[in-house]
């Protein structure tokens, strides 16, 4: 895949090259990433399915941005060029808010590791005697830096999003991540999802802010199918999980560069992504 238009970054899946007029066109590819390391093996269509996933999810949650004066970035995921159709979006350039907003419905993964160890994540106490995969009994913020590629994002304080961003920004963050969340929680439960948890990223245009990246996907989400959750122990998924979970047991030291995916890895993951989709969109994926 080549593009005429300058690049602008690559990141763990997406280039990203300036299509002019303060525009972007943001390039979903089919590699993905686990434990902070871009993996060797490609996952087919899973750019498409992230693409098209977020411009649905765009679209969805469009009266909740609008709610809180806010927006998306999305400006079109039609007029691309024909070489990378359904898997880009021509979207509007932003100054990026340097936080990565998380907003956890569930116990599940870095939580329960820090929960079982304190109590808590971050500042954020939570009751006795949760478990891997408990309903919370609100959702939560737990905000945590962005990182450059190949370090790692640490789980901060609200505190540290207020010295980031200023107290009536950082505030706003966390109240419309939140309301995200808990519309897209109803929808996806609508559809036989849970939605354990995600992360979006915030930008400013004009001061304005305006959500950026993807959208609910099962790259930034944590997928379950509800009629298999059972707190207790790690739950069946329609996200990447499947593939951290063959990566811990295969062995890999998370130090080294990781393994290839056996095909069989490989067909579960893109079936667990088109799943997805096609749950949550009611149409077949394309």
């Amino acid at each position: 895949m080549s593009l005429t238009l300058p690049l602008v970054a690559r990141g763990k899946v997406r280039e990203v090259y300036d299509a002019g007029d303060d525009r972007l066109l943001l390039v979903a590819s089919d590699r993905i990433s686990a434990y902070d390391h871009v993996l060797p093996t490609p996952i087919p269509d899973k750019g498409r399915v992230l693409t098209q996933l977020s411009v649905w999810w765009f679209d969805q949650l469009a009266p909740v941005l609008s709610s809180f004066g806010a927006s998306h970035h999305l400006v079109s995921a039609s007029d691309v060029p024909a070489e990378v159709a359904g898997r880009a979006m021509l979207v509007r350039r932003l100054e990026m808010l340097p936080v990565e907003c998380v907003a956890r419905g569930y116990l599940s993964g870095s939580g329960t590791v820090e929960y079982q160890r304190t109590g808590s994540i971050r500042d954020v106490p939570l009751p006795a005697g949760l478990v891997e995969g408990s309903r919370l009994p609100e959702p939560v913020f737990t905000p945590s830096t962005k990182a450059e590629q190949g370090e790692h994002d640490e789980a901060i304080d609200f505190a540290a999003v207020v010295a980031a961003v200023g107290s009536e920004r950082a505030e706003q963050l966390r109240e419309l991540t939140l309301a995200l969340y808990r519309r897209g929680a109803e929808v996806a439960l609508d559809a036989g999802i849970v939605l354990a948890d995600t992360k979006v990223e915030f930008g400013l245009a004009d001061s304005a802010l305006v959500l950026g990246d993807e959208l609910l996907t099962p790259d930034s989400s944590r997928f379950w199918p509800a009629t298999l959750w059972s707190p207790g122990g790690v739950q069946p998924s329609y996200d990447k999980q499947y593939v951290r979970d063959w990566l811990t047991s295969s062995g890999w030291d998370r130090v080294s560069p990781p393994p290839e995916l056996p095909a069989d890895v490989v067909a579960a993951t893109r079936e667990r992504y088109v799943t997805a989709y096609e749950r949550l969109t009611g149409t077949p994926f394309r």
